[in-house]
């Protein structure tokens, strides 16, 4: 089966439905690789005198940054790890970071990144939780880890050395003398990565990431932007998240690319980065793209050779995508929709259309599954509001140890994402809110998300988040916390905004200013629920 690609900037290859999982049937690409290990051995084969990771000074081939996985892993096997075991990761954007994940999948093994924003308390959750017998440790993040007796199955803990040429990998590499065993023989549906999703509420639950699922989210970033060995991408988000693991580490060692690591986004600095190395891709979330704008580097800075900028996480506000086509008339935009428990992307925009459909992050990508459901389960109409339902050889089986949660959120072989949107007659999707962000207003709903692109198309805003603010008559009002780019901003300025675009039950009716930065978690999404606790007589849920 062949897919009418819809305007993707590469060719989508041949498909079929396929039952994995138990009883899921899903639609596969026919001709893709086993293991999210095959990734590196082919582009190690097709292009192995080609840049795979540039980090600072130090660059490294194809060839080269193999044979440093293939050392970690013999490293890591040296310490009893083999199939099935967890390899926890607490490290932070460097060439380590792929270099002991891809060691770990080459065993057969189960990497489990963590953010190195955790604390000691979640960390501790999380390496009990999935078992881990090996934590992989930025030297400097040594302080956060738990004592041992509450985390009895960690046998090891390695040091590394970030902005070493080598990754500092030493720790890992010296003096063990064991030779690194054949790539293991993993099946597609076993569990390569453990990601655990951000916790909002309860304890975070375990993502389990098979083979199946990141060797098709990184065809479908191929097919759908179009990704060659000539790509160049740089990774300013952080390397331990989806779109860090998958997005841009997993899809640029499958289009056998190079990945220009950023050790933390500083807008100034990823602008010298990107002209320096001649940038071609990246993907951020829109307040990266506007602290670039906000810099007087940016006018300047030949970026030439950008054509493609991912987005995602948040709306690109209008005034963002317009001023970026004036500066950069060859660079694509492309909004992109997913999550952890989507290994990343289920929609994205044809390039062509972006500018056009503001409102919508795209169409579902070749082998995914939307439906759009009602509180009873039933699938609504085309436009039609309800709940999405992501479907796909690229959802996750499940949540580790966590059957409870693995039942309450998958259904059928679609996962239940909790964000509430529509899909249109012509296939694209809208994300309208999170059920816990939408605001009841006296019975009428407020999406927050159509909102805040109103306040952001305001010249003195820089970003904004709309809450849900109690009222004993109404039930809820629609509060606004606003970062502008400068002090004065009179809140009945931005309520007259607001009217302008709105129907009136939707403008806030009270807004909060702030200088400083909305509270984001690592993955680029602003945290509401700290915003909630931080509002005298918000709700806090």
């Amino acid at each position: 089966m062949r897919f009418a690609p819809p305007g993707w900037l590469g060719t989508v290859p041949p498909m079929r439905r396929e039952v994995h999982f138990g009883g899921r049937i899903v639609r596969c690409f026919a001709d893709r690789p086993r293991s999210a290990y095959a990734l590196l051995a082919r582009a190690a084969t097709a292009n192995p005198d080609g840049e795979a990771v540039v980090c600072g000074e130090a660059r490294l081939t194809y060839r080269a940054f193999e044979g440093l996985v293939t050392a970690c892993a013999a490293g890591l096997a040296a310490r009893g790890v083999g199939r099935g075991d967890r390899v926890a990761l607490l490290m932070g954007n460097d060439i380590a970071f792929p270099a002991v994940l891809f060691a770990a999948l080459r065993l057969g093994a189960i990497a489990v990144p963590v953010s190195t924003r955790e604390q000691t308390p979640g960390l501790a959750y999380m390496l009990e939780n999935c078992g881990a017998k090996v934590i992989v440790h930025d030297a400097d993040l040594a302080g956060l880890l738990p004592q041992p007796a509450a985390v009895p199955a960690l046998a090891h803990r390695i040091a590394v050395m970030p902005g070493e040429p080598d990754g500092g990998l030493g720790a890992l590499l010296g003096g063990r003398g064991t030779a690194a065993p054949p790539a293991a023989d993993v099946g597609e549906e076993e569990t390569a990565v453990i990601l655990y999703t951000s916790g909002t509420t309860g304890r975070p639950k375990g993502a389990m990431l098979t083979h199946l699922g990141i060797c098709h989210s990184a065809m479908h970033y191929l097919c759908c932007m179009g990704l060659t060995s000539r790509d160049r991408a740089v990774v300013a988000v952080p390397m331990s998240h989806v779109t860090g693991v998958v997005a841009l580490i997993a899809a640029m060692v499958a289009a056998a690319g190079t990945l220009i690591v950023m050790r933390a986004f500083k807008a100034a600095e990823f602008l010298a980065l990107a002209e320096r190395e001649r940038m071609t891709h990246t993907l951020l979330v829109p307040a990266m793209y506007n602290l670039c704008l906000l810099e007087p580097g940016f006018e300047t800075a030949d970026l030439s050779a950008w054509r493609l900028g991912g987005f995602g996480g948040a709306p690109m506000p209008t005034a963002t995508i317009e001023r970026l086509a004036r500066r950069l008339p060859g660079l694509q935009l492309m909004n992109a929709y997913g999550a952890t428990e989507t290994t990343s992307p289920v929609t994205m925009m044809p390039p062509s259309q972006t500018a056009a459909r503001l409102d919508s992050v795209g169409r579902a990508v070749p082998c995914a599954d939307i439906v759009v459901m009602d509180e009873q389960g039933h699938e609504v109409a085309p436009g039609e509001e309800g709940e999405l339902w992501l479907g796909g050889p690229m959802v996750v089986s499940g949540y580790w140890a966590n059957p409870q949660a693995t039942a309450d959120n998958f259904v059928g072989g679609f996962w239940r994402s909790g964000d509430l949107g529509s899909v249109d007659r012509d296939g694209y999707v809208r994300v309208l809110d999170r059920k816990k962000d939408m605001i009841n207003r006296g019975g009428y709903k407020i999406y927050s998300v159509e909102v805040e692109n109103v306040l952001m198309a305001h010249p003195d805003v820089v970003e904004a988040a709309v809450i849900a603010k109690p009222c004993p008559v109404l039930g809820e009002r629609a509060h606004a916390i606003v970062c502008t780019r400068r002090d004065g901003v009179e809140p009945e300025d931005l309520a007259r905004h607001c009217a302008g675009a709105l129907a009136d039950y939707k403008v806030p009716d009270s807004f909060s200013f702030r200088r400083e930065p909305l509270p984001r978690n690592a993955n680029g999404k602003v945290m509401k629920r700290q915003l909630r606790e931080e509002l005298p007589g918000a709700a806090a849920s």
